[in-house]
Order: structure tokens, then C-alpha cells, then sequence
């Protein structure tokens, strides 16, 4: 797996909704009407990383839920990342 060039992932960009590269890493926040909403989606989201054996950095403040996607075998933004960020995409559109 090799890392995509900043145009390369510029481009994958302008096809996933809500999401930003922000120091060097994918980037999404979700606020959530609470915590047990916000835990319920990292669950699932936890179940689709580990599945997909690619996990995220992430942080949770009771409806917040703030991630992080790179790959780090890669030295960067990779194919992986944007394909779990869609998957990601996806389940949170069931929870808010």
C-alpha cells in the first residue's frame, strides 16, 4: 500500500461528503444528540474497522466523536482511509 499524492487525494475529496484532510490525516467530527447515539455509531464503526483491518484514531466527548484515518505502513493517506471514510459516511447517516 502506498500513500495517494496530495492531488490524488484532492480529487478522492470532492466524492466524500463532510470529510477534510487536517494534519496530514483524514478528518471527520460528528455531534450526535448524545453519548449513547455517538458510542452506538463507534460500535458499529469499530465492527466495519476491524472487518476491514484498518482502524481509526479517534476521540469521544459525549455526542462528539471526532476521527482520524491514515495509514501508517504507508506514510500517509492511502486508498484504505477513503475507503473506510466512505464506509464511516455511510453508518453515521443511520444515526443522525
Amino acid at each position: 500500500m502506498k500513500a495517494l499524492t496530495q492531488s490524488e487525494v484532492e480529487e478522492r475529496l470532492k466524492e466524500l461528503p463532510h470529510w477534510m484532510v487536517k494534519d496530514g490525516k483524514l478528518h471527520r467530527s460528528l455531534q450526535f444528540k448524545d453519548f449513547v447515539t455517538a458510542f452506538s455509531f463507534m460500535t458499529g464503526a469499530a465492527l466495519i474497522a476491524e472487518a476491514s483491518n484498518h482502524h481509526p484514531e479517534w476521540f469521544n466527548v459525549y455526542g462528539t466523536v471526532r476521527i482520524d484515518l491514515t495509514t501508517h505502513d504507508a506514510g500517509g493517506i492511502s486508498k484504505l482511509d477513503f475507503k473506510l471514510a466512505k464506509k464511516l459516511n455511510e453508518l453515521a447517516g443511520a444515526y443522525l
